[in-house]
């Protein structure tokens, strides 16, 4: 059982045929924001393993997975980042969230590679008949994701220097960001449960009209009138700002996209985000 949608398409590389995965949060859920359901807790409760992603991404559902823990295999993956000697520099720790680290470690894909290894020895403990094949099916999809990781270095570094800004309902891309060169604005924090700070917004829409960004982000799980308010503002001071609404040109920020869609991976995901974000940025894509 994995909580998330990545979470859960990462156990399902490790795990192979060995297991079958179920994933409690659909596209478009909101983690931040989820609360169980006692259907969901008898799920959890069968389960022979339970993933979760950790660094309170699923907040409400911290003590229920603390409570099934005394009695079940249940792992958060990020626990080795947790844990790190070089903790400081892998996790980045945002302003008013209570001293936690930002939970959005999976943007950046050279930690979501980091946690293949953690998931492969977790499944090694709890089926150790298969304990090779975790530990080889952790190393390929490392291989894989370590091409991804280039990759997105490589296509965001075609974004001109003076528009890498990628300013998004909530704070989920600091990781990304940070690995690809861009500077990541939030109009919320962390958690999408953060209220709308009114002189942030402004000055990020300071930041748009000096700038001259071309694009803004609506977020697969969050509600896109945040950011229409937000570049009205900037369109009546002359910037062509956009913030498309088309589901194909949304960010997924918390969630996978919808099955047979193009970002229904985790692969697939961040392949999705990379090429909306450089059309953004580099003017080529526009509103409804």
């Amino acid at each position: 059982m994995a909580t998330t949608g990545p979470v859960g398409d990462l156990v399902s590389h490790i795990v192979g045929k060995h297991a079958e995965v179920t994933t409690l949060m659909g596209p478009g859920v909101d983690p931040h924001l989820y609360r169980e359901q006692p259907a969901d807790i008898t799920l959890l409760s069968r389960a022979d393993v339970v993933f979760f992603n950790g660094l309170h991404l699923e907040g409400r559902m911290t003590d229920t997975l603390e409570r099934l823990g005394k009695r079940r295999a249940v792992f958060a993956v990020t626990h080795e980042l947790e844990q790190a000697s070089d903790r400081g520099d892998l996790l980045i720790q945002p302003e008013g969230f209570g001293g936690i680290a930002d939970p959005h470690v999976w943007h950046d894909v050279s930690l979501w590679m980091r946690c293949c290894g953690y998931v492969a020895k977790r499944m090694a403990e709890v089926d150790p008949e298969h304990s090779a094949e975790y530990d080889q099916a952790a190393k390929e999809y490392q291989d894989a994701l370590g091409e991804l990781h280039n990759w997105c270095k490589e296509q965001l570094a075609t974004i001109p220097e003076e528009r890498r800004v990628l300013i998004t309902a909530h704070d989920a891309f600091a990781y990304f960001s940070r690995a690809y060169g861009l500077q990541a604005v939030g109009l919320k924090g962390v958690s999408t449960e953060d209220e709308i700070d009114l002189k942030h917004m402004s000055e990020v829409q300071q930041l748009i009209i000096q700038r001259k960004i071309p694009c803004v982000f609506v977020e697969s799980a969050v509600a896109p009138q945040i950011m229409q308010a937000l570049i009205e503002p900037c369109r009546a001071a002359g910037v062509e700002v956009t913030a498309p609404m088309e589901e194909s040109h949304q960010l997924y920020a918390d969630a996978l996209g919808k099955p047979g869609s193009d970002a229904d991976s985790y692969v697939g995901m961040i392949r999705a985000n990379v090429n909306t974000i450089v059309a953004g940025l580099t003017g080529k894509l526009s509103s409804d």
